[in-house]
């Protein structure tokens, strides 16, 4: 996917987030975050839209906190990540593409990471306001969901922040059934998990399903899909991998 897909799926996701948290209310509890309630997922999702778009408006060169979000409910709270959402979109679209500065993934340039990155995040945040909104949540694109399995497996789970570690060496296997050579092996140790594209060697245990319900199951947001072999690796999985 390019950036300017990646731009065009954040404004799409970001407005439904919106809509449904109004839908839900803001004590509506949020199924996929034990403990939050739809006013801390609107909070925090606008919080890291205003801190992306800091870096890319910006051009920090270093990592910054997030600010806490304001003490506001509501419709103000919508309205609050409106705007947020609304600068984030508008400043990477208007970035020039060799924009220099921070950012916490590989990526072709720092444009393509806050992309991408943001697009997902928001994606996710949107699922959950919808189940909070208790109606039947919008399905996930095929290939914006397998370019997001990839980001989170070779991305976020390769920094030493992940939790998914093993105290001897195994191997589970991630397979998207409905796109063409969407395999990943990701070998578990006691370090950070490593993943490579394509089924480099033989996996104790495989999860596999289509690109949309993987992609939020690996987010923990939906049970895992097809599991065969040991079945102790994929709750691993499921016990370890959430992403603070």
């Amino acid at each position: 996917m390019e950036t300017a897909d990646f731009i065009e799926t954040l404004d799409r996701e970001g407005r439904l987030l919106a809509a449904a948290a109004e839908r839900a209310g803001s004590d509506a509890e949020v199924p996929g975050c034990p403990g939050w309630r739809v006013r801390d997922l609107v909070g925090h999702t606008g919080a890291v839209h205003r801190w992306a778009a800091s870096f890319v408006a910006e051009g920090h060169t270093a990592p910054r906190p997030i600010a806490d979000p304001p003490d506001l409910d509501g419709t103000a709270l919508t309205d609050w990540f409106r705007e947020g959402h609304r600068n984030l979109v508008d400043t990477l679209a208007a970035a020039p593409a060799d924009v220099d500065c921070w950012h916490f993934l590989p990526a072709p340039t720092p444009l393509a990471f806050w992309a991408r990155r943001q697009a997902h995040e928001t994606a996710v945040h949107r699922f959950d306001a919808e189940s909070a909104a208790a109606g039947t949540p919008s399905a996930v694109g095929t290939e914006f969901a397998a370019d997001g399995i990839d980001e989170l497996l070779r991305g976020m789970h390769a920094r030493d922040r992940s939790r998914v570690r093993s105290e001897k060496p195994r191997v589970l296997r991630v397979r998207a059934t409905d796109v063409p050579d969407a395999v990943w092996t990701v070998r578990l140790s006691e370090e950070p998990p490593v993943t490579e594209r394509g089924g480099t060697a033989d996996a104790e245990c495989e999860i596999a399903g289509p690109a949309g319900p993987l992609y939020l199951a690996l987010w923990n947001r939906r049970p895992l899909p097809g599991v065969t072999g040991d079945a102790s690796l994929a709750d691993l999985w499921r016990r370890t991998s959430g992403v603070g």
